[in-house]
C-alpha cells in the first residue's frame, strides 16, 4: 500500500515549514501568491488529498474574526463553573484580536438541532462547546466543518479536540486521602447518565478501592443521584449501615450530603467525612467546609482557546484530547475514623 501523502512530505520538499504549507492550502494569509501556487503545485506532483471544501471556503469567505462559544443553558446558569472560564476564553480570544460571540442552546434548539445563525451560516473562524449539549448536537456542529474545540466532554463517537479533567485520577486521589484517612465504608454519590465525566470519577472511585483492597458495598452506591435534597435525605435514611466517608461527583451534592448527615443526626467529620469535587463555591460555604478536589478553570480556557487555534492551522492533524490536573484541597470535612 503507498505511503500517503502529508503536508509534512510537502514541506520537506520545497524546504518550508508544514504551517506554510497549510496557510498556502487552505487559502490563509501569510504566504505569497507565488509560494501558495508553488506548493498546490508539488501537492499535485505527490498526490496530496486535502479537504476540498475547506479550502473553497476559505478562497471564498474571507475570516470573520470571530470565535463561538456555545453551551446549554444548565452550563451557564452554573456560574461559578462557567464564569471564569467564560473570562478566560474572552482574554484569550481577544489577544488574538479576534470576537467572542456567546450563545446559549436551550431543551428546543438542542431537541431540534438548531444551531445559532452565526455558526449556520458559518460566520465564525471556529467554535467552543462547553460542557454537555447532547452528541446529535455536538455532531450537527463538526458537520459545518468548522474547527471545533469541546470543553469538559468528550465521548467516543465524536471526533474533535477536548480539554478534560482527569477524572479518574482526580477520584482516585479523593478517595485515597479518606482511605488513608482509615475509612473503608465509603459512598459513592452522582449521576452517571449526566455526564462522562462522573462515570469516569465513578471509576476512579472503584480504582482506588480495588488498589487498596476494600470491596465496595453495592448499597454504598447511589450512581443515579439527583441535586435534590429529598432524594438524598430518603437515601441516607434507608441505609441498612452508615459509611463512615463520602465520595460525591461534584461540590453541589457534596453540599446536600453534607447537611443531610447533619440533618440525620450524623456529624461531620466526627462521624462521616465527606469529600467532592470542583472546588466551587458551595464547597467554600458549607459547614464545615468540603474537603474537595480543584479544578483550574483559567487553564480551561487558555488550553481550549490554545487548542482551538492550533487546530485552525493545523485542519489535518489527528485529534487530540488534553487532561487537565485534579488537585485536593484538604478542608474540614475530612478527618481520620474513630
Amino acid at each position: 500500500m503507498a505511503k500517503k501523502v502529508t503536508m509534512q512530505d510537502i514541506a520537506d520538499q520545497l524546504n518550508i515549514s508544514k504551517n506554510s504549507v497549510s496557510q498556502a492550502l487552505t487559502g490563509k494569509p501569510g504566504v505569497s501568491d507565488e509560494l501558495r501556487k508553488l506548493v498546490h503545485q508539488v501537492a499535485k506532483e505527490l498526490g496530496y488529498k486535502y479537504n476540498r471544501s475547506v479550502t473553497t471556503r476559505s478562497y471564498n469567505q474571507v475570516q470573520s474574526g470571530n470565535i463561538a462559544l456555545i453551551a446549554s443553558d444548565f452550563a451557564f446558569s452554573m456560574k461559578s463553573f462557567f464564569g471564569e472560564i467564560y473570562l478566560t476564553i474572552e482574554e484569550e480570544v481577544n489577544k488574538r484580536n479576534k470576537n467572542l460571540l456567546i450563545q446559549s442552546i436551550n431543551k428546543q434548539s438542542k431537541a431540534s438541532l438548531t444551531l445559532p445563525s452565526f455558526i449556520e451560516k458559518k460566520e465564525v473562524d471556529g467554535v467552543l462547546i462547553l460542557s454537555h449539549i447532547s452528541n446529535d448536537y455536538i455532531q450537527k456542529v463538526l458537520d459545518t466543518g468548522i474547527p471545533t474545540v469541546l470543553i469538559d466532554h468528550h465521548h467516543p463517537t465524536i471526533h474533535a479536540d477536548a480539554i478534560l479533567t482527569n477524572n479518574r485520577f482526580g477520584a482516585y486521589t479523593a478517595v485515597q486521602h479518606l482511605i488513608e484517612l482509615g475509612h473503608e465504608n465509603i459512598a459513592f454519590v452522582g449521576d452517571t447518565s449526566f455526564s462522562p465525566s462522573y462515570q469516569e470519577r465513578l471509576e476512579g472511585f472503584l480504582l482506588a478501592l480495588k488498589d487498596y483492597g476494600i470491596e465496595p458495598t453495592q448499597e454504598f452506591l447511589l450512581t443515579d443521584a439527583p441535586e435534590e435534597n429529598n432524594v438524598l435525605n430518603h437515601f441516607i435514611g434507608e441505609l441498612s449501615k452508615q459509611p463512615t466517608a463520602w465520595f460525591c461527583v461534584n461540590d453541589g451534592l457534596g453540599y446536600l450530603i453534607t447537611s443531610g448527615l447533619q440533618q440525620h443526626g450524623i456529624q461531620v467529620p466526627s462521624d462521616a467525612s465527606v469529600c467532592s469535587f470542583d472546588n466551587g463555591q458551595l464547597s467554600q460555604l458549607s459547614t464545615p467546609s468540603i474537603t474537595t478536589m480543584d479544578i483550574s478553570f483559567k487553564d480551561f480556557g487558555q488550553n481550549a482557546v490554545e487548542k482551538l487555534f492550533w487546530r485552525m492551522d493545523n485542519p489535518e492533524q489527528p485529534y487530540q484530547e488534553i487532561l487537565l490536573p485534579a488537585t485536593l484541597i484538604k478542608r474540614d470535612s475530612t478527618k481520620k475514623k474513630k
